[in-house]
């Protein structure tokens, strides 16, 4: 909040102090820094000479004589700087601060805490101020000896209630923490009003069509009336004549009158959509803040780390003015603030190591901020030693995360997805900073939350680079309308792949799980309608609108009805009395006024993942009957993956199309979930041999008419006694057929692929 403007008649004036400390005390922070650096000029000592003038004054008006001498002596300092007779050297940049950090902790304590902590910080109270005098070569008697704590705190606090007495200690303080979720909530409640005029305005929209289609009737209807006076005028009766030039001059100003009207509410609904979108943008920037607000301290927090750690290091910060939603600025401060302490941790060499690398002695880390493509993007680069792939690669190994082969032959940006992991660190030793595997996986898990990506690259040497991307505003959302059983659930854009149709025949079954080809991936194939528990998709298109949501081995395509199309909706909250819904993340408005659920693309991931392990995945696709299919269907069981490939090749190259399942358990849990012409199974299986399934199917009361093959490598008499005993129609040894031998029987049993 600004002191600057407005009325503030309703702050007391320890208030008013507070806010311009927070404001002073960053150009003391900002200064300093900038000097350290060898940035600052004339116009920076100035800047921070008249930040420490006004904390001094304005300290001294509420009482504060302590804040009054740190404020005085710092003021010395820097009118020394200026006359050249004062190096800012570092160690003496490291005391200024020390007076800054004093200054702003005397700025936050309320009249009643303020006696216990001079009390207890009294000591080093007195050691900064003393040597900020001494930096300052300062003679005054009064600034080298602080007055004991037990007589100035009441002094201060006394000055302070004679200056405006606030409300009582427990009053205030509830009062300020409430503040900012107050201002949320009717900026909450402003763009829902907002939201609700923009619904408004398009609900003119079908009557306005509506008046459309009257107007084409009309004109159809003065189109005849006008040719029917023009045949009256050919057939020359007067009478006739005079009766329809009459007709249409009574019909004209109803003509005219459908024109200029219609003209006006096609206007009207314009300038109402205009007004409802403006109204809308507007609220949107009064949620928006400068990306500065967010990160002014960490280039002091980037500073002080490294001296801590015997290096040097700064952080530049660029795109300071980029807009950035409040609540998004909020929740990303602890991600940036894991990702820059890593930066100085594990990539900032000390001034030794980076001068014999020959980089310059002051290590950088830049951080960016910028809006691309509708979206935020921020991007932080540091100059360091960058990230050891091979010891990466080696951890990995160590752990028995994957064999030695498999990460050999793992590329850079796949080891350096394994940094996201909780608990994997590359540091041998713990500390107060790092070292505990706690920070990226943290960091990888808010950007998502708050619907973001987050991707690292690294050149060992020369440094790492740490990309995020995320929404401008979590409370206007470009969503992905789709239907799910004749309701409409709504899919954050920026969580969505791709949306395609599969068609019915490019859907394979393996292991009974449903997939189709996605640029060489097999790309699972989950009904919507089941993971949100809304009953089984219906079968019978022939084509199925599908969802392609996560990413890598968690890549989904989810199966919908129907898509509707790209909206943008203002994100409402849901009801806290309804708690975290299972794979809803918040509610919206359609453009014609319908609620509609926006769905927590993360959740139904763990949904989905939940529903493989069970096994209990819906099958898709139609199931109608014969008629409905183009081709052939086959059953392949067999726990041997070669023999399955091969039958599964021959019999595809045939034209049949070809399912597979990996035992005579997965087998018969397939085999009744779909409409197949032929079963072919091997013997020999785990869970459950081939005689057993068999059995089962000629068992079945829906499935006994299923023609079925047994391949095996027994070849006894007595072992194909037992399999045409158990039901089978045919009995093939693997060690005898060859290619035209399994086609030949397939096609004895049940004729070609085609129907």
């Amino acid at each position: 909040m600004s002191s600057g403007s407005g009325d503030l008649s309703q702050f007391s004036m320890l208030d008013l102090f507070r806010m311009e400390a927070d404001g002073q005390t960053q150009i003391l922070t900002d200064g300093l820094l900038s000097m350290e650096r060898g940035g600052g000029d004339a116009s920076t000592l100035d800047a921070m000479m008249r930040a420490a003038h006004s904390i001094k004054g304005a300290a001294a008006i509420v009482g504060l004589d302590v804040v009054v001498q740190l404020a005085h002596g710092m003021e010395d300092a820097f009118i020394a700087a200026q006359h050249g007779q004062l190096q800012l050297t570092p160690a003496r940049i490291d005391v200024l601060l020390a007076g800054v950090d004093l200054i702003l902790q005397f700025s936050t304590l309320d009249e009643a805490g303020l006696p216990a902590w001079l009390e207890q910080h009294g000591a080093r109270i007195t050691g900064t101020m003393n040597s900020i005098a001494g930096i300052a070569q300062i003679q005054s008697a009064p600034l080298l000896e602080m007055p004991p704590p037990a007589p100035v705190a009441p002094l201060a606090v006394a000055a302070v209630v004679a200056a405006a007495p606030p409300p009582a200690p427990e009053e205030a303080a509830p009062q300020r923490a409430q503040s900012a979720p107050k201002v949320a909530q009717n900026f909450d409640r402003l763009l829902a009003l907002a939201s609700e005029s923009r619904i408004n305005a398009h609900q003119m929209h079908p009557f306005i069509a509506s008046l459309q289609r009257f107007k084409r009737n009309q004109a159809t209807l003065f189109q005849a009336l006008e040719q029917l006076h023009d045949a009256v005028v050919r057939g020359g009766d007067p009478a006739l004549i005079e009766q329809s030039a009459l007709t249409g001059q009574k019909a004209h100003p109803l003509k005219q009158f459908m024109l200029e009207h219609m003209a006006d509410i096609e206007s009207y609904e314009r300038r109402l959509l205009g007004v409802s979108k403006n109204l809308v943008d507007e609220v949107l920037t009064l949620r928006m803040r400068p990306f500065r607000d967010g990160v002014q301290a960490f280039p002091r927090m980037v500073r002080d780390l490294a001296r801590s750690l015997g290096k040097e290091a700064q952080l530049l910060i660029e795109g300071e003015d980029t807009l950035v939603d409040r609540d998004i600025l909020a929740r990303i401060e602890s991600p940036l603030n894991h990702m820059l302490r890593n930066a100085v941790d594990h990539g900032m060499e000390s001034q030794s190591e980076r001068i014999a690398a020959g980089k310059p002695a002051f290590g950088t880390i830049v951080l960016e901020a910028r809006h691309r493509a509708g979206m935020l993007s921020i991007e932080i680069s540091d100059d360091g030693r960058g990230v050891d792939i091979e010891r990466i690669r080696r951890q990995v190994i160590e752990r028995k995360m994957a064999s030695a082969a498999m990460a050999a032959a793992m590329s850079q940006p796949e080891l350096i997805e394994f940094l996201f992991l909780p608990a994997f660190s590359l540091k041998e030793t713990t500390s107060a900073i790092s070292g505990r595997g706690v920070g990226l996986d943290i960091v990888h898990q808010t950007i998502r939350e708050q619907n973001g990506t987050v991707r690292i690259e690294s050149v060992p040497g020369a440094g790492f680079r740490t990309f995020i991307t995320l929404p401008l505003t979590q409370s206007i959302v470009r969503a992905l309308v789709v239907e799910v059983q004749g309701e409409a659930y709504a899919i954050p854009i920026v969580k969505v792949e791709r949306v395609l149709k599969v068609p019915q025949s490019e859907i394979h079954t393996l292991e009974n799980k449903q997939f189709f080809d996605f640029g060489g991936e097999h790309l699972g194939l989950v009904s919507a309608a089941q993971v949100l528990e809304l009953g089984q998709i219906g079968a019978g298109a022939a084509e199925l609108p599908v969802v392609v949501i996560g990413a890598a081995q968690r890549r989904y395509a989810l199966v919908v009805d129907a898509i509707r199309g790209e909206q943008s909706l203002a994100v409402q909250a849901l009801d806290p009395i309804f708690g975290k819904m299972r794979d809803i993340s918040a509610g919206a408005l359609l453009d014609d006024g319908v609620p509609v659920l926006i769905l927590d693309v993360p959740d139904l991931l763990l949904s989905i993942d939940k529903l493989l392990h069970e096994g209990g995945l819906h099958q898709l696709g139609a199931r109608g009957g014969p008629e409905k299919r183009k081709v052939k269907r086959i059953l392949v069981v067999d726990d041997s993956l070669t023999v399955r490939e091969m039958e599964r090749k021959l019999l595809q190259g045939r034209g049949y199309q070809v399912d597979i399942a990996i035992d005579g358990i997965d087998g018969w849990n397939v085999v009744r979930s779909g409409d197949y012409d032929l079963l072919i199974t091997d013997v020999d299986m785990p869970r459950m041999d081939g005689i057993e399934l068999v059995g089962l199917v000629k068992k079945d009361i829906h499935l006994y008419k299923l023609p079925v093959m047994i391949v095996s490598y027994k070849d006894r008499p007595e072992d194909r006694a037992r399999g045409m005993s158990a039901g089978a129609d045919y009995y093939l040894t693997k060690g005898s057929f060859h290619d035209e031998t399994l086609l030949d029987a397939v096609f004895d049993l049940i004729g070609d692929a085609g129907l």
